[in-house]
């Protein structure tokens, strides 16, 4: 059993750890990172335990993996809850560590409470307050100093905290911040809804090539049907059969002239994710490209969007080729990514909606759904207004054709 852990079992999670981290980022690393005396001693993920207790047949092994990386991404964005509930800056810390005292204290208790407080639960506890202080920018090498003087050794393996050292831990990090600790030469984080809204004011919209001048369009095949059956259906049939319904959805909006608003694309996302109820707006910042796009939060949000989105109707009075509104309604969604998942999906249904509205449909839409649009690059914007007239031309034509 050991010589098989050694040589085939733990070779065999770390090749898969390798690929997550590729396909989904850094981030998909900790997915093995167990309770107790697992893989990596004292993490948050009960799922999986170790190459020689969770590798087995490999349907059972693989439904492991999945939990496993599932319950770890969804415990980071619990923490990412908890770290942005208060708003703190270094810089008025003097006047506000009653919140920072707070805060710490929950991750505390959040981290005795998922890890159960067995063997190493503390190393896991030192790293989140840390990422916290990090998060409100203490410097690197200031949180760990902090952190550690702070705990002072008094969090021990296989023993849980009571509530009086939770609070003088908490407290003692809490006291110890000085607007000093402030990481130098720090620059917020780039926003790129901001930079897309930018964008969006400089494009020459009025540029774009608009063979939807030329009237409805009713394509010899329902291209948008056949690419989810045949894209999103080799991926998760229920996946398919959601967007499916929101698609027989949009084209009723489109058919009786709805507006184009948040409300709608909740409507339609509902079908997407197959929720309950319709999915809220994000109220956190949202991340896209591996993380390479980061798209803010603002109280005034769902506003912003509509008026965004109430652009892609006709307007006699600032009149814009429905390739140019369809892509710029497209953008939208994609970098306002008003919903926690499925944004692409929601993005690729806008477009269609825009263009049934005026009564075009598509017999493809390949360039549509598997290119990616950056928010920063105006020319990016009217790229994909060139794809829309080119489907739009390229249908028209074959439907002629088959006449």
């Amino acid at each position: 059993m050991s010589t098989w852990d050694r040589d085939e079992a733990t070779p065999w999670a770390d090749a898969m750890s390798q690929a997550l981290v590729e396909h989904y980022g850094r981030w998909a690393t900790g997915w093995r990172w167990s309770h107790d005396e697992g893989d990596f001693d004292g993490g948050p993920v009960g799922h999986w335990c170790c190459p020689r207790d969770s590798v087995t047949t490999p349907e059972e092994t693989l439904t492991r993996v999945v939990a496993a990386l599932c319950e770890w991404r969804a415990w980071l964005e619990s923490l990412a809850g908890w770290i942005e509930a208060y708003p703190l800056d270094l810089r008025t810390v003097e006047d506000d560590r009653i919140l920072w005292d707070r805060a710490a204290r929950n991750l505390i208790l959040q981290v005795t409470d998922r890890t159960g407080c067995g063997s190493g639960w503390h190393g896991h506890c030192r790293q989140v307050l840390t990422w916290f202080l990090d998060r409100w920018d203490v410097a690197p090498d200031v949180a760990e100093g902090l952190v550690d003087s702070a705990i002072g050794g008094r969090f021990a393996s296989w023993t849980g905290p009571d509530h009086g050292l939770v609070d003088d831990v908490a407290e003692r990090l809490a006291r110890s911040l000085r607007p000093a600790d402030r990481a130098p030469s720090l620059e917020p984080p780039t926003d790129h809804l901001e930079r897309w809204l930018a964008v969006r004011e400089g494009v020459p919209w009025e540029q774009a090539r608009d063979s939807g001048l030329n009237g409805p369009v009713t394509p010899y095949r329902d291209g948008a049907a056949e690419d989810i059956h045949g894209f999103d259906g080799a991926l998760d049939p229920a996946r398919a059969q959601g967007l499916l319904a929101a698609l027989e959805l949009l084209r009723a909006d489109a058919a009786r002239g709805a507006r184009l608003d948040f409300a709608l694309l909740q409507r339609w996302q509902q079908h997407v994710l197959d929720t309950p109820q319709p999915p809220p707006l994000r109220n956190l910042p949202a991340f896209a490209k591996g993380g390479r796009e980061r798209y803010g939060i603002t109280p005034d949000i769902q506003s912003r969007l509509d008026v965004c989105l109430s652009e892609s109707a006709q307007d006699a009075d600032r009149p814009l080729p429905l390739t140019a509104r369809a892509a710029r309604a497209y953008l939208d969604v994609c970098f306002f990514h008003p919903f926690y998942d499925g944004n692409a999906r929601c993005a690729f249904l806008t477009l269609l909606f825009v263009l049934a509205r005026e009564g075009i449909a598509l017999d493809g839409v390949l360039l549509l759904r598997r290119i990616a649009f950056r928010a920063d690059d105006p020319r990016d914007a009217l790229t994909l207004a060139s794809y829309i007239d080119l489907h739009i031309t390229e249908t028209r034509s074959r439907a002629v054709s088959l006449d």
